[in-house]
């Protein structure tokens, strides 16, 4: 669900023409609907309203500090992995003691600077972590909460790079490790280790890999307790699907009907649970919109060579991912019923859509069937709100694109699109020498 579609020939986010957007504040952008982030983090908060969850919502999918006011604003905590994040967080109104801290990698800086704020949780990727924040809480004076993550070395059917529940993977502790660390670690005055934690991978279109994840985090907070450790927490961690394609992903409902079984008595027992969503909140609510700056005809292919690639969205090139795309006034009005692979509809050429970096791997998307397309014409990127703009770059010195949000039929700029200047600024070594040398 969300809400963008098209009104007399022209795509409009909820009450605003894509047009009008481009025509004022240019291409590339990111488009968001307030109307649909609400609306997710609504279904997601009601179809688990029986285990009362934590909710915090996933910074590094988006991380533009108007949404996350917006998502903090309706009551929902932050899941940070960097000090970066966490100063987003607590930017955009969210305290840190409602953001929990994941990340594999976590400096001594980034601790201190956590255990300063307040932070929540942190979640736990190692022994040595642990040592880390043990050692730094002490130092400040400062007790901590944590939760251990495990890996329990489930398949959740993602890409490889976004799989992140496989033993073989950086992330987290095996299971046989994780009892003998919770053994050793239990009681420990300055970081406390309260709960477990878990992220399976993302997008995860099956609600299976959960159910097997969570069974076997019970069982071994079962075992612990009969050893007379009780944790009280179990953080589920995010990955919930979104629709790239209509109807690919199941409702937040489908995910909660083979979670909240497994978990109700424990809640009613005193477990608190704690979710991270993020993609199934904003993936849907955002689209990169372009221009179309040239066509050409290569051999029998067809491109359409766009104002911006990989460098404003890499998900295409680096996964491999589909992202439905489709011209903003599609010739003679050719709109989609729904956005498929292949839409059947008359009239569609053969495209390849790529940007204009110096890379053979500048796409959006290869062999696409769209309407034809021309010189100025514009293409919307579908489902990019998630992954999009946190993972954009500068290659080829590519300013930033800019990112909008539209609230109903107004909208306003969010981001505004870098410069030269901005782009170059801290690079201007003189400039810069009197503060190093502070």
């Amino acid at each position: 669900m969300d809400h963008f579609h098209f009104i007399n020939g022209a795509l409009y986010c909820e009450g605003v023409s894509m047009d009008e957007i481009a025509e004022s504040v240019g291409t590339p952008c990111y488009v968001y609907s307030r109307a649909t982030i609400l609306e997710h983090l609504r279904r997601v908060r009601a179809a688990f309203e029986p285990l009362s969850p934590w909710i915090c919502f996933s910074v590094k999918s988006c991380p533009n500090l108007s949404i996350l006011r917006l998502i903090s604003g309706a009551g929902a905590g932050m899941d940070v992995v960097s000090g970066g994040e966490l100063c987003r967080a607590m930017e955009a109104g969210c305290s840190a003691s409602k953001c929990v801290y994941a990340g594999v990698g976590k400096t001594d800086h980034e601790i201190e600077l956590a255990l300063r704020s307040g932070i929540g949780l942190f979640n736990v990727e190692s022994e040595q972590e642990f040592e880390a924040i043990a050692a730094c809480a002490e130092r400040l004076g400062i007790p901590c909460d944590g939760a251990l993550r495990i890996n329990p070395d489930v398949d959740p059917k993602t890409h490889r790079y976004t799989s992140t529940g496989n033993r073989e993977t950086k992330f987290g502790v095996d299971l046989v490790r994780a009892a003998d660390f919770l053994r050793a670690s239990h009681g420990h005055h300055w970081c406390r280790i309260r709960g477990l934690h878990m992220h399976i991978g993302s997008p995860v279109y099956d609600p299976t890999p959960y159910e097997q994840a969570i069974r076997k985090a019970l069982a071994l907070m079962d075992t612990l307790r009969d050893d007379g450790i009780v944790l009280d927490t179990l953080d589920l961690g995010g990955g919930f699907g979104a629709d790239y394609i209509t109807g690919q992903s199941p409702a937040a409902d489908a995910y909660a009907q083979v979670i909240v079984p497994l978990l109700e008595d424990r809640v009613r027992d005193g477990l608190r649970v704690i979710l991270e969503p993020g993609r199934s909140i904003v993936a849907n609510a955002g689209v990169l919109l372009l221009s179309v700056v040239y066509t050409k005809q290569s051999g029998d292919r067809t491109f359409a060579i766009c104002d911006a690639g990989m460098n404003a969205l890499l998900r295409p090139s680096h996964y491999d991912a589909f992202h439905f795309i489709w011209p903003t006034r599609p010739a003679a009005g050719v709109i989609p019923a729904a956005r498929t692979m292949e839409p059947e509809l008359p009239g569609l050429v053969v495209h390849d859509i790529v940007g204009p970096l110096c890379e053979t791997g500048d796409f959006l998307a290869l062999g696409r069937s769209i309407p034809v397309v021309a010189r100025g014409d514009r293409l919307a990127v579908f489902t990019a709100g998630a992954y999009g703009m946190s993972m954009a770059n500068r290659y080829n010195s590519s300013p930033l694109p800019a990112e909008v949000l539209v609230d109903g039929d107004s909208f306003e700029i969010v981001r505004a699109r870098e410069t030269y200047d901005d782009m170059v600024s801290h690079e201007r070594v003189g400039e810069l020498a009197p503060a190093i040398a502070e």
